[in-house]
């Protein structure tokens, strides 16, 4: 199922773009990098590869959290019945709701 989700997320889900911020990170991690020896570089390299895995992982187990909740909530519906529509129930609700709004109508008028 992981696999499936994973698809889903792929196919539906579009990151906000946040160019400004980005940007500035970057910026500041080149700034950093410019400090560092060879061996801190890798390290900082290693830091940034994890915490963009991380963000990967944060956005695929919230994306399948809100899928979850979405399809809960669908069941929930439909065993309360109210996919299920009747024409002609329909038609007399409408027909109730202009009998109520109707005379309100006409004593403004």
């Amino acid at each position: 199922m992981n696999d499936y989700m994973t698809a889903l997320h792929q196919r539906f889900y579009r990151e906000p773009d946040f160019a400004e911020l980005e940007k500035e990170i970057e910026q500041t991690r080149q700034e950093v990098r410019d400090c560092l020896d060879k061996l801190q570089r890798r390290k900082l390299m290693q830091l940034v590869d994890a915490q963009n895995l991380l963000r990967e992982k944060i956005s695929l187990a919230s994306f399948i959290a809100g899928f979850k909740l979405a399809w809960g909530i669908a069941k929930e519906l439909e065993a309360d019945g109210l996919y299920s529509f009747d024409y002609e129930q329909e038609q007399r609700a409408c027909k109730a709701v202009e009998q109520e709004v109707t005379p309100h109508v006409k004593e403004t008028g």
